[in-house]
């Protein structure tokens, strides 16, 4: 009898630890859970008359006086980098822009790579994503040696921190200025730089960063190009992240932390 009550007694106390563990567990998971509750954070604020179009993996803003795209915004979680399908590679006009997106004939023999925004690489969970991240409202005319290299090496690095941080907003563009050269019949204007912003909102290491980069060859490393949220934001009039609390947006929008990102 002795033996059945010590035992009862030992069953208690090692369920008891089980259940404190396991609440410390839950406890923990809420901490690292993503700052839930603001839909499509990614999103800038919009402007009057804003031609907007929504597709399956990014939203985006066109601006049809420079036939490319204001911005390309969208979440990218951790599962959402591990590719279900191949590249497609099948560039096509934009269906869902009412005003006529660019053409193949705007960038043949430019000398100008057909650069993407939101990249293809960030839509390999999708067979939809994929195919519409290939319409030419999602490119704008890159310099190749641009194209596929540190602009490429700061999509690679982007993907990188969705996989760290489990999810993360992203906001890419061309700087849209007045006198731009252009190509092609439907005169697609060639920026001279292109940014992103990156918004990580997962507690508790939530924190923001912005890049500026010259549409032109570097040999530079990422981090020489990044700048603070605000920076970008004077640069391109966009605001970005306008659903965030308004001190949090100033506290991470006014300055540059590289040191929490990794590289």
């Amino acid at each position: 009898m002795k033996r059945l009550i010590l035992f009862g007694f030992i069953l208690s106390f090692a369920i008891g630890i089980t259940q404190i563990s396991w609440i410390e567990k839950q406890k923990a998971s809420k901490i690292q859970a993503p700052s839930k509750g603001i839909e499509h954070l990614e999103i800038p604020a919009l402007l009057p008359n804003e031609e907007i179009v929504k597709h399956t993996g990014f939203t985006l803003s066109y601006n049809e006086r420079n036939e490319q795209a204001n911005w390309v915004a969208y979440e990218l979680t951790k599962e959402e980098t591990v590719p279900v399908v191949k590249r497609s590679n099948k560039f096509v006009p934009d269906p869902d822009v009412p005003t006529g997106s660019a053409t193949d004939e705007d960038y043949k023999n430019s000398g100008y790579d057909r650069g993407h925004l939101a990249p293809a690489a960030d839509m390999e969970w999708s067979p939809k994503a994929m195919a519409e991240c290939f319409y030419y409202s999602n490119m704008s005319p890159q310099v190749p040696a641009f194209n596929r290299g540190i602009w490429k090496k700061l999509e690679e690095r982007v993907r990188a921190w969705a996989i760290e941080n489990q999810d993360i907003y992203v906001v890419t563009g061309p700087v849209l200025t007045k006198g731009l050269s252009t190509i092609g019949p439907h005169k697609v204007s060639v920026p001279k730089y292109y940014y992103k912003v990156i918004l990580d909102y997962r507690a508790p290491g939530i924190k923001a960063i912005g890049f500026l980069m010259p549409n032109a060859k570097s040999m530079k490393p990422l981090e020489s190009y990044a700048v603070s949220v605000d920076s970008v934001e004077k640069v391109t009039g966009i605001d970005f992240f306008p659903k965030l609390p308004d001190a949090e947006e100033k506290a991470l929008e006014s300055t540059c932390k590289p040191q929490e990102w990794s590289w």
